[in-house]
């Protein structure tokens, strides 16, 4: 399976550990750091319509987010949630994985991932 790319961050330890999983499995894919280059506004759009949720899409527990505030996340619309989101990398739950049929994951949860990505 090629055309995985995977968001990102270097610091952090679950993108690391998708990164092995990735490795062991034999899986080719394309690395992206997610703080300098976040996913693109369509497709975090994309991503917000696979999920049905935007608060799947942020990294609650990183400083960018407490940063911004809850609350004001909160109030957001879903539009201005999501240019938040495509501004700031550190905002997106990660790691954000694109498979070459379009599904995207975000954060790694091995059952998922396998169940997605080696059927």
């Amino acid at each position: 399976m090629k055309n995985l790319k995977i968001y990102s961050y270097s610091k952090c330890s679950t993108c690391r550990k998708a990164i092995n999983w990735l490795n062991s499995n034999q899986l080719e894919y394309e690395l992206i750091d997610i703080t300098l280059n976040p996913p693109e506004l369509n497709i975090l759009l994309e991503a917000f319509n696979q999920l049905g949720n935007r608060k799947a899409l942020f990294n609650t527990s990183g400083v960018s987010y407490r940063t911004l505030g809850a609350e004001n996340i909160k109030a957001m619309n879903d539009d201005q949630a999501l240019e938040a989101l495509a501004k700031d990398g550190k905002l997106i739950k990660r790691p954000f994985l694109i498979s070459s049929s379009g599904e995207i994951l975000v954060g790694f949860n091995e059952k998922t991932w396998m169940s997605v990505l080696l059927g």
